[in-house]
């Protein structure tokens, strides 16, 4: 990103590649739109390339990355109070892996469909701690930067998120 910074903008071209999955995977279970996620992605590396200057390269690049993925997204939702997170069970079953039989992929079919509507049900405070620590398996002190909080707090959050999505998951189960 220094790079890019410095005015070799063709390497944006080589974050895209390292970092668009990861962002589409964090908006993903953020708003539960494959279309509305990929169209989030574009906004947020546009963002990166016209608020270059603001990155100083003391902090690490996902952080200041996340940091606008989470801004583009509260505009998002400002802007579309309508946006609601529903789960696309077809691009989930895209995302499941073959090669069990046919029982056993529809048993995980419906555990993760359950576990995405559970995850829905969560505050977007705790589905966003979840969605950084389980989904894009972000360490708490990167979390705590990206939150501005601290690590201490990152911990008590996610303890709490799992407990309420455990609890959303057992409702939606029975």
């Amino acid at each position: 990103m220094l790079r890019v910074k410095a005015g070799d903008v063709d390497r944006m071209g080589l974050l895209f590649e390292r970092y668009h999955r990861q962002l589409f995977g964090f908006l993903y279970h953020m708003l539960g739109r494959a279309d509305a996620s990929e169209d989030l992605v574009q906004n947020v590396f546009y963002r990166m390339l016209k608020y270059r200057h603001t990155f100083t390269g003391d902090g690490e690049f996902r952080t200041w990355m996340y940091h606008l993925a989470r801004n583009v997204l509260a505009d998002y939702l400002k802007k579309d109070r309508h946006a609601t997170h529903h789960t696309d069970v077809a691009a989930l079953a895209d995302h499941l892996g073959g090669g069990s039989p046919a029982d056993a992929g529809l048993e995980q079919a419906q555990d993760v469909t359950l576990l995405h509507q559970a995850l829905a049900k969560l505050s977007p405070d705790n589905r966003e701690v979840l969605v950084l620590s389980r989904f894009q398996e972000m360490k708490y002190a990167q979390i705590a930067q990206v939150l501005n909080t601290t690590e201490g707090a990152v911990k008590v959050r996610v303890h709490r998120a799992m407990n309420e999505l455990k609890t959303a998951y057992l409702r939606i189960e029975n």
